[in-house]
């Protein structure tokens, strides 16, 4: 077994999937003795019904995923001698924007959002550890350049995500009509209109946890 297979391992049973891995620089912010980062994102299908299993979503206090994350995440950082970082809880504010765009799995989609290989454009990422030691790059092909139709571009029901960039303020009033309970109760439409995001196994339920604080 591999350095990076046994990560997926101990990350497999808290429904985490590897999301890829880079090599740090100077500029990320890690001391030398730090050579990589492995993105760990929601390993689809099952995540949700594992993690409304866990305690932090049952007892009732704010957060319950960042909460999680944190402690399983920092959990599997102390096992593996590593340092835990977290795209939440800024500032300051951890790149993982561009992070993901090193990891050679995440992409710039057409319509600007990431869009991850396995994910597509539900890509999100849960955190990441820091390694003492190199590992090797896990690259995938841009899943945009072989999309023909590229249906996330006319996907937004008013326009408001395309090719020309994200109109926040027209997604949150077409979230106020009525005709945005789509959006609402099964996730933006964009997002759903990739092919890798239809092929993910995110559950409606999930992405309508998020549309409401999204739209709070």
């Amino acid at each position: 077994m591999t350095r990076l297979s046994h990560i997926a391992a101990l990350a497999a049973p808290h429904r985490l999937a590897v999301f890829g891995t880079m090599a740090l620089a100077p500029e990320d912010g890690f001391t030398a003795d730090f050579k990589c980062l492995v993105l760990f994102g929601p390993d689809e299908p099952g995540f949700w019904a594992h993690l409304q299993a866990q305690p932090e979503w049952r007892d009732g206090r704010p957060d319950p995923i960042d909460r999680w994350s944190r402690r399983v995440i920092e959990a599997l950082a102390r096992d593996l001698g590593a340092a835990a970082v977290f795209p939440f809880g800024g500032p300051p504010h951890r790149p993982f924007f561009q992070w993901a765009l090193r990891s050679g799995r995440a992409f710039a989609s057409p319509v600007r959002l990431l869009v991850h290989d396995r994910a597509g454009l539900m890509v999100s990422y849960r955190g990441a550890i820091a390694l003492r030691e190199a590992l090797p790059a896990t690259p995938a092909p841009n899943p945009c350049t072989s999309c023909t139709d590229k249906p996330c571009l006319s996907a937004c029901p008013v326009g408001a995500l395309g090719g020309q960039g994200y109109d926040l303020a027209a997604c949150h009033a077409f979230l106020d009509r009525p005709e945005g309970g789509d959006c609402l109760s099964s996730g933006c439409a964009v997002r759903r209109a990739c092919p890798l995001s239809q092929a993910y196994g995110r559950l409606p339920e999930q992405s309508a946890y998020h549309m409401r604080l999204f739209h709070k």
